[in-house]
This record gives C-alpha cells, structure tokens and sequence, in this order.
C-alpha cells in the first residue's frame, strides 16, 4: 500500500513498517493467513461448547434457581453476569487525546513485545501445533547516547533491549530455540524501525520458564502448573481442552472515534510512518507524539518532531523543516476537521538561537537516553484518552490465546464497535474476568450505552458473538493485521 501524500496537498494513507524478512528467514517460518483453520487448531472444533454439557450436566440440573446465573448463548453459567445500562448521558465535548507514534521508545517497546509473541506463538504454532506458553509483556528499552551536530552525528553507548519475562523452551523433549528467536527478532525489528541505531543494540536476556504459584507437590503426581512451561505435547495445554481466563483483570472498549480523536490518531501516522511525511522527507524521524485539546469549537494541538542531523545541514534548514511541518498539520486538519479552529504548537522545547532543537541521529528519543516500557503508551486503540474509559493492562507482549489483558481488551474493542454499528450511539464494554473461569463467560460484563431501543437478548447476542469466537480474535491478532498500539 502507498501513499497519497504530497508536498501540494495533505491527503494520505501512510503504510504500515514492513515486517522483517531476515527474521523470518533465520527461523524458517513465514507469516500466513490465519482464517478459520488457524482458529480450530488453537481451540479443535466441538471441544468450544463441550464445556456448556460438562457445567450444565447431562439433564441440564444447574440450568435454574442459582444467583449469579445468565441464561445465554446456549446454557447458564455460574457466576457469570451480563448487565446493560441504556440512556446514559452524551460523551463530554471536550476532548483530550495523545498519541505516540511508532518510533516514541513507548511505542518502540509495546511493538517489540508484540512482535516477539507473535513470531515465538507463529514458530510454536508451526513446529508443535499450539501456541506455547509465554508472555514478553514486561520488555524494556533503555535508552543509549549520541552526539549530533548539524550533518550528522555519532552513538556513544548502545541501546539496551531487556527482554523480561517467560516462554517455555522445551515441548515433549524438543527444544523451543527461544534465544535465537529473541535476537533475530529484536535485530530485524531495528533494522526496520531504527536502521541508524540497528548495529548498537544490546539485548539482554530475563526470559525463564518458572511456572506460577500453585505447583503443590503431593501425592497426585506431578501438578499439571508444573508443566506449564515445559508441557510433554501440546495436548498437555489446558486451553487445548478448554480456554480459562490466566487473571483476574477486564478489558474495556468504546466506540465510535470522536472527530478530534480520529484526527490525532491519522495525524501522527501521516506524520511518522512509510508511505507518510516521514517516507517522503529524510529529514523527519518517527518519534512523534500529538497532545489534543478540543471543546467549543477549537482544538489546540502540541506535537513534538524530531529531525534526523544527517538531513539537516544548518539552523535554518531545522527552521524551514519545521515550516513544513506546520503547513502540512494545518492542511490535514482543514480536511479532517473542516470549519473547525484548530491551531499547532511545534516542538516546544526548542531554544532555536542555542541550538537546543530536537535533532537526533536515528529520529527517535530512544537514542539518547530515553526509555520505553510496554503500556505506558498508548491503548489498543492507539489512543491514550483520559476523558474516555481506558484500561491500564499492558497489552502487547502476552499470549494471545487466553491472557485476558490482551483478549478481552480487543473483545471488547470489537463489540463495541458492532453495537455501535447496530444501535448507533456511544456505546462501553467492560468484560472482568475472574482467574480460572472460562474466557468466553466473563464474571461481570457490563455495556453502557447512549441509545435505549436496544433490548437485553439483542446486546446479548452481539457481545456473544464476539466471545463465542475468541480463537478468530487470537487468530487476528497473530496475522499481525492488528496493531495494539
């Protein structure tokens, strides 16, 4: 996918990084659609809604008279509530967004995480038939340092990758080459993202495959958590008989975008990504973040974006860049937000008669100690919107098949999505899970809507389409085609 962005006009549809070849050439897998098939292998057909027999029972005697019941999609389940609030009141008009763009270390951490689940789920997938168990969702960049000056500059100390967390390395006696895995992933994924920082990163390894509390050793044999990272097939992954929540955690998703939130989320891609200003001016990196105001008919907007030394030969080159940089904000929010006040602030920070600018080497803060965390940046929507509901779970990084940080977030994002498409109108889904209890049954889930037509079985079935179809949302996110930050 290209771009139609240029210099004359401010219309354009940036394209996604291009996934590393070298990574999935050095693992000896590749990425493929993942439809229907990949979704009956994570979760074989039939087994879905056998768990419905075994907690109903053959007669069906748990079907009536216990509190916390829900009758839906099929049969009851304990403890299991779905609650609907209707009529309630409009979003605020004011809005207040933040997004960080794919070279922002936040970001940078978030999508190394991810592509490190997906990459060691599509290998396990491959060679065992399952995904194994794993999560990377507590990576960290620790920034390293450089010295720029006009024309150019040079890194001092590396970029530090800590890849924390566990994966299982062994599969009924066959070795999961994990390290290998890590460091060809994170070498590629520099490569793309960062190629001037791609020969100074350094990774570090705190990847174990200790099992949780629980392991009691007794007289039963040895407990199925203490296989939970060295199973003996993949028929030995409980999720293969039967998804169960990993935590006690929810996930919330709302819908539709706001103007001004759709504004900032294609301003900042317009901005940083391929087929964007970043892919047709060498001089502008990919660290940029938008901070938006919006309400009465104005929207005040602060962004930051860094420019790369090599592409900037003097002060007033940095100066003119950043001309351009404003005249193409304003002319996209002329056509994203028409009739509307909109003014941009650039690059504030900058003492320009000292020479305190934001330029850098690799056009990411990353470089110069900075760090970046995974879900300390934005939500799965892209977005960061502290006057809409938002869920604080680090997403990217844990498993895809049943860590309800990650699935329930994107569950409810979906359903949202369809309700509104249905009944129109703001709409929230919370769904809360309670660790051990099947997936598809949160505890609570909670839909809180602006439109009142909508009846309890039709806002029902919508939410239980989605959660009766887990293994498409796991199979969706392993495509990749599904950006979580």
């Amino acid at each position: 996918m290209g771009t139609d962005y240029h210099p004359g006009r401010a219309v354009c549809v940036p394209e996604r990084f291009p996934t590393s070849r070298t990574v999935s050439a050095a693992l000896g897998t590749r990425r493929r659609r993942f439809g229907q098939a990949v979704a009956e292998r994570l979760m074989p057909r039939g087994t879905w809604l056998g768990w419905l027999d075994c907690l109903s029972g053959s007669d069906g005697s748990c079907g009536g008279g216990v509190s916390g019941l829900v009758e839906r999609f099929g049969a009851p389940v304990v403890g299991s509530r779905f609650s609907v609030e209707r009529g309630i009141p409009e979003p605020t008009e004011y809005r207040l967004v933040e997004r960080k763009a794919a070279g922002h270390p936040d970001t940078l951490a978030d999508h190394l995480a991810e592509e490190l689940s997906g990459v060691y789920s599509r290998y396990t997938l491959a060679e065992f038939g399952a995904v194994l168990h794993h999560n990377f969702d507590k990576l960290a960049l620790l920034g390293g340092a450089v010295e720029v000056r006009y024309g150019g500059g040079v890194v001092l100390r590396p970029v530090r990758v800590l890849v924390n967390g566990r994966a299982s390395r062994w599969c009924g006696g066959v070795r999961v080459p994990v390290e290998e895995i890590v460091r060809e992933t994170v070498r590629g994924f520099f490569s793309v993202r960062l190629p001037e920082l791609a020969e100074h990163v350094l990774v570090e390894m705190n990847v174990s495959s200790t099992p949780s509390p629980g392991a009691v050793r007794g007289g039963a044999g040895r407990p199925e958590r203490a296989r939970w990272f060295e199973p003996g097939s993949a028929e030995d992954l409980r999720e293969r008989r039967l998804l169960i929540a990993n935590d006690t955690s929810f996930g919330t998703g709302w819908a539709p975008l706001a103007d001004v939130e759709s504004f900032v989320h294609g301003l900042v891609d317009c901005l940083s990504l391929p087929g964007g200003l970043a892919g047709c001016r060498k001089w502008c990196g990919s660290d940029v973040k938008v901070m938006a105001f919006g309400g009465g008919g104005r929207v005040e907007v602060v962004l930051c974006v860094p420019q790369k030394a090599a592409y900037v030969p003097c002060r007033s080159g940095y100066v003119g860049n950043c001309a351009e940089v404003l005249d193409f904000c304003e002319r996209v929010a002329a056509t994203a937000l028409p009739g509307r006040s909109v003014s941009f602030r650039l690059n504030t920070r900058d003492i320009v008669e000292r020479d305190e600018i934001y330029l850098t080497v690799s056009g990411s803060s990353l470089e110069s100690g900075d760090e970046g965390l995974v879900g300390r940046g934005n939500r799965v929507n892209g977005l960061i919107t502290p006057l809409r509901p938002m869920n604080l779970e680090g997403a990217n990084g844990k498993n895809a098949v049943y860590h309800v940080g990650k699935v329930y977030n994107v569950a409810a994002r979906h359903a949202a999505e369809r309700l509104h498409a249905r009944f129109g109108g703001h709409v929230e889904v919370h769904l809360v899970s309670a660790a051990g209890q099947p997936l598809a049954r949160p505890w609570q889930t909670l839909v809180r809507m602006t439109a009142t037509g909508a009846g309890d079985r039709e806002v029902q079935e919508v939410v239980g389409g989605v959660l009766d179809d887990l293994p498409a949302v796991t199979a969706e996110i392993l495509s990749g085609r599904l950006p979580l930050a």
